[in-house]
């Protein structure tokens, strides 16, 4: 066994991990992109994403997608999970969960490409839909639609 740690090796994969208290404090884990020079898209999708309203510290529930064109790395699908879920006891408005997800992955990261769309259940009778991405796509790149519908009621 060596004395020095290898850091590319994920480091919440396999291992019992508690959820983070915070969004500050979770750390999301980037490994190298096993395809990279290859120009492609990933998408994650998290269609139970809570957070807390600001003013009432009511739940705020979301549809969030993901998408993104790695660079040299990618992020590993646990961090993200985790830091995702440290959102349930985070206060944010909308916007500022849903655009600060994005910016803080393409800040550690550096994709290619990403975007990110927060399809936010309605409160008040308003649904928020909330979209951001850090350019337009790479050229070449197939990025199909979210596929989440606006939000139309029971109708």
């Amino acid at each position: 066994m060596s004395d020095t740690e290898d850091t590319s090796a994920p480091k919440f994969l396999g291992k019992d991990t508690p959820l983070p208290q915070s969004p500050e404090t979770a750390v999301l884990d980037y490994v190298p992109n096993p395809r990279a020079g290859s120009l492609y898209m990933v998408r994650f999708a998290a269609p139970e994403f809570t957070s807390l309203c600001p003013v009432t510290g009511q739940p705020d529930f979301a549809h969030l997608v993901i998408d993104y064109a790695p660079g040299e790395t990618i992020v590993e699908s646990k961090s993200l999970k985790l830091f995702l879920g440290s959102f349930r006891n985070h206060c944010g408005f909308h916007e500022d969960v849903t655009v600060g997800i994005g910016q803080r992955l393409a800040d550690e990261m550096n994709p290619q490409w990403l975007r990110i769309g927060g399809y936010w259940y309605p409160r008040g009778g308003i649904p928020i839909d909330v979209f951001w991405q850090t350019g337009a796509p790479p050229e070449g790149l197939w990025a199909p639609d979210q596929g989440v519908a606006s939000y139309r009621g029971r109708g």
